[in-house]
């Protein structure tokens, strides 16, 4: 197993998110407990491009402060929603490893996590995601609340991903399932 945490950068990563608090509380104690359990902790961060203010060199592409990864901790970069896309070489890096499944933390729900579950799932991965450990902003069509619910109790359970109470998924790392 390993936990995968999407785009928590610090452009993104703030009170706008649905259950800000509850996110981060709840990614900090995945991240925290995957360390401890000698899990890997890998982390994806979208790149918009040069000027547009979230690109490599700018400071908003940085990995949210709560959430910073370790120098030993593999980062992997993409410019589209799905942190599987071909030029990332996160899929690339789980293949070689053998390694089918994926805990995912991070945002936003409807765009990056979404893309990502569903896209871990038609690679043949076993998608995991845990409550309240992935956040988005509201948009022109739903407040991010309901994007949250939408996703995570109607779209990805019993199709794309297992959707788990957190403390359920802390249990799971514990165990390394």
């Amino acid at each position: 197993m390993v936990l995968l945490v999407v785009d928590a950068q610090k452009g993104i990563v703030d009170e706008r998110l649905y259950a800000f608090e509850k996110f981060v509380s709840n990614s900090k104690e995945l991240i925290k407990t995957a360390r401890e359990q000698g899990i890997e902790v890998l982390y994806v961060q979208h790149d918009d491009g040069p000027g547009t203010g979230f690109s490599i060199e700018d400071d908003e592409f940085e990995v949210y402060s709560e959430f910073q990864p370790m120098p030993t901790e593999k980062r992997f970069v993409k410019t589209v929603c799905s942190a599987f896309k071909n030029g990332s070489g996160l899929l690339e890096y789980l293949t070689e490893k053998g390694e089918k499944d994926v805990m995912v933390c991070g945002i936003m729900t409807d765009f990056c996590i979404n893309a990502t579950v569903e896209a871990g799932f038609e690679h043949g991965l076993h998608m995991i995601v845990p409550a309240y450990a992935n956040s988005t902003q509201d948009n022109a069509y739903m407040t991010g609340e309901q994007s949250y619910h939408y996703y995570n109790e109607f779209l990805w359970p019993e199709r794309y991903a297992d959707c788990v109470p957190v403390d359920k998924a802390l249990e799971m790392l514990k165990r390394n399932e």
